[in-house]
């Protein structure tokens, strides 16, 4: 498909739009914060794609950690011109919330609101992992791959992510009610 598209093939590129802007867009709300900015800076990661794809070389990386480098640049971009740092969208806008009664919705709006406060006392690595595993729902070897690190590092830096969340929001009788984890 990827080298379809490569060739300008249209509906190949519909189909790498279709499969990758779910997962785009979530990682950039989770690095954003901000649907608008999310919506806004996914497009602009498109449309680069679109410019780019002819000249995108198969390598050791996935298609993915190309598309995801891409949009990575484009939120560091965001965040320079913009001169904000380290905020992340609350989680349960990715959320599917259908199957959840109004009481439930509230609650785990307000847990995933703490959770996102204290991920952002998190080292920079660690808040991105968080967001490329949990917000855009890559894999550990897809994580890997943008981040140009091994299966290892990555594996191991979220356990010291989760852990710190985990020491954080130990007291937090939002997350650690009795229904809690």
């Amino acid at each position: 498909m990827v080298d379809a598209a490569r060739a300008g093939d249209e509906q190949a590129l519909s189909e790498l739009y279709t499969l990758y802007f779910p997962r785009v867009y979530r990682y950039i709300l989770a690095r954003t914060g901000n649907i608008s900015d999310a919506e806004d800076l996914t497009e602009e990661v498109f449309l680069r794609v679109l410019d780019a794809i002819g000249r995108f070389q198969w390598r050791e990386a996935p298609f993915s950690a190309w598309i995801f480098r891409i949009a990575h640049n484009a939120v560091v971009s965001h965040r320079r011109r913009d001169g904000s740092r380290g905020r992340s969208a609350p989680l349960s806008e990715a959320l599917p919330v259908d199957t959840q009664g109004p009481e439930e919705r509230v609650e785990n709006q307000m847990v995933i609101r703490e959770i996102m406060r204290a991920a952002q006392n998190l080292p920079e690595a660690q808040r991105r992992v968080i967001s490329l595993r949990f917000g855009a729902g890559l894999s550990v070897a897809e994580t890997a791959r943008v981040m140009s690190k091994g299966e290892g590092n990555i594996k191991v830096i979220q356990h010291k992510a989760i852990a710190k969340l985990r020491e954080t929001l130990r007291g937090s009788p939002k997350v650690y009610g009795k229904d809690k984890v």
